[in-house]
């Protein structure tokens, strides 16, 4: 009998994405094939520390679950007790936000030695973070929305330019504004500004997330999101559109919410060279910033001139029953289990591969 492969599938985490994150767990721990892989649930709890296998399962059934933190410190400085899990072969993290999709959970993977699924450390890094992400989507040659950088000092000292909503107007070109930390996700932070007396609110709100935040082109257009598959030889999956209500933008409410009016078209309809530009500029981006194993990419499509426009990439997405990422990837003809393991497999494999090369040198 074949042994089966352990996974460790970590989720939860003490970001502002949480909730999200122990669907996902909830959804990959129900949908990955049992007859392959046998599963042990490592939950980091929203007080920042790995609760017991036992309550992992229960949270896993019950994501309201809480428990009690065992620890002197609520913080996740206990998370070196992964190292004491020799029986996982392979790590499958699904913790979305910072500590989790930022390079610092894979880094510790690296220290332990165990392969993992998703980013390398430099991709999550740099993936993280929207204004890295957008300079090297720029140098890709990929088109991106115009944007500024304001970072904690110069909103502290107050003597910035970037502060006054009328020099961002002139130097954007437009007063159709979105304020956002650099390092989040699931819309968290962000604000959509038209008017001066919602400029201040809005980047002290964003403040309140990130040390750096960007003031971005609003584009006056639809979201069109793709997927991408693979480590060296990646593949991309067809286009899907998010349908917003008239007036509306896709905030973590519509993104989540049972009640959301926003509706996810898989596949877009969309004119052929629409799709096969998304696409295309969705594969240099992914190779510019070096990511592997998986990545959804999201761009706004302008209504003026139907130009594809970078927005941000998504190097751990949602794997809730209504994210993109698994949806695309089922339109196009694999379904969530298989997904899963792809995705298990194509950990191994970069894994097995930095082993050889290290291996050449002894």
């Amino acid at each position: 009998m074949t042994k089966k492969t352990s996974v460790g599938l970590i989720f939860g985490g003490n970001s502002s994405e949480y909730e999200v994150s122990i669907v996902s767990g909830h959804n990959i721990y129900n949908a990955i094939d049992k007859e392959k892989f046998e599963v042990h649930p490592i939950w980091i709890t929203n007080e920042g520390y790995i609760a017991s296998e036992a309550d992992a399962f229960k949270v896993l059934a019950d994501p309201s679950y809480q428990v009690e933190n065992p620890h002197k410190l609520a913080n996740l400085s206990n998370i070196s007790e992964l190292a004491n899990l020799p029986e996982i072969d392979i790590f499958f993290p699904i913790v979305h936000g910072n500590l989790g999709e930022d390079g610092v959970l894979q880094g510790l993977f690296r220290l332990l030695n165990k392969p993992f699924v998703g980013d390398d450390v430099l991709a999550a890094a740099v993936t993280m973070d929207k204004d890295f992400t957008k300079i090297l989507a720029e140098r890709a040659g990929v088109p991106v929305a115009k944007w500024l950088t304001v970072k904690r000092p110069e909103y502290e000292d107050g003597e910035s330019p970037k502060l006054d909503f009328d020099y961002v107007v002139k130097t954007l070109g437009t007063s159709n504004l979105f304020v956002k930390p650099s390092n989040q996700g699931s819309s968290v932070g962000i604000s959509h500004v038209q008017k001066a007396a919602d400029y201040a609110p809005a980047l002290a709100e964003a403040f309140k997330y990130d040390d750096k935040i960007l003031v971005e082109e609003g584009i006056d257009g639809t979201e069109v999101e793709t997927a991408v598959l693979g480590n060296d030889r990646p593949v991309v999956s067809g286009v899907g559109q998010i349908i917003n209500k008239a007036g509306t933008w896709y905030t973590y409410e519509n993104k989540y919410a049972a009640e959301s009016t926003t509706k996810l078209q898989i596949p877009a309809d969309l004119p052929t060279e629409v799709v096969e530009a998304t696409r295309k500029y969705a594969l240099k981006v992914y190779q510019a910033t070096e990511c592997s194993g998986l990545a959804r990419i999201d761009f706004m499509l302008r209504t003026s001139d139907q130009k594809v426009i970078f927005n941000e990439l998504n190097a751990l997405p949602g794997f809730t029953n209504i994210s993109m990422y698994p949806k695309l990837f089922e339109e196009a003809g694999i379904p969530y289990t298989e997904l899963i393991t792809k995705l298990i497999e194509l950990g191994q494999a970069r894994f097995d591969h930095k082993a050889k090369l290290l291996h050449k040198h002894d």
